[in-house]
């Protein structure tokens, strides 16, 4: 690396690089600028689109819950239209208000629905306990077992027992069952779910 001893050599220096290097900079620049200015837009883009399906999200549920005529129209719509975290929302929402009607089919539809467009494990453990309850009321016993091998995470352990005791118990696996009820006691759950295993455990017995 070369040493300047003198103000007018360093100056000189100073001239050549730009000289040399100057269109590489202005490029550089406005690359850096465009970038800057590209990633604000692209974010402010994101919060408006996120604020503007939040609000959406609401309208849709609101129907719905009021029991509206177009109410799942409107809540379908919703969710075709958004493939995030407010349509995998709208979509167990919409599977909870087919549970509430018996349509168990067109509850396991918005559940698949669901279950596709997200990879957040708390989210899709959620998705496929709902499943498999839904399943085990359609009789579907072995998709409901391989629905709940997809229930990841020590915190969804013991619901994820409780329903495959549930499920293996309609298949008539009492001993399945008995082992599924106690894995799911063993796994900390709260003292409700506890509760309701020790209950089931009990009845198995008895």
């Amino acid at each position: 690396m070369e040493v300047y001893t003198t103000e007018n050599e360093q100056l000189d220096a100073v001239r050549r690089f730009f000289s040399e290097n100057g269109k590489a900079l202005a490029v550089g620049v406005v690359l850096g600028v465009g970038a800057l200015l590209g990633w604000r837009y692209w974010q402010s883009h994101q919060n408006a689109s996120m604020m503007a399906a939040s609000d959406a999200y609401q309208q849709a549920n609101e129907q719905l819950a009021a029991g509206k005529a177009d109410g799942v129209a409107a809540e379908e719509k919703f969710i075709q239209a958004n493939s995030n975290s407010y349509g995998v929302l709208a979509a167990l929402q919409l599977a909870k208000h087919f549970v509430e009607q018996n349509d168990f089919a067109k509850a396991e539809q918005q559940l698949v629905v669901a279950q596709g467009q997200t990879k957040d494990e708390s989210l899709l453990a959620i998705i496929n306990l709902r499943l498999a309850h839904v399943q085990l009321q359609e009789k579907k016993l072995d998709e409901a077992l391989k629905t709940l091998d997809g229930v990841k995470g020590e915190g969804w352990l013991a619901m994820a027992q409780d329903v495959r005791g549930d499920v293996l118990l309609a298949k008539g696996d009492i001993k399945g069952a008995r082992e599924a009820y106690s894995k799911g006691i063993e796994s900390n759950p709260s003292q409700a779910l506890a509760g309701l295993m020790r209950m089931k455990l009990n009845n198995l017995s008895s």
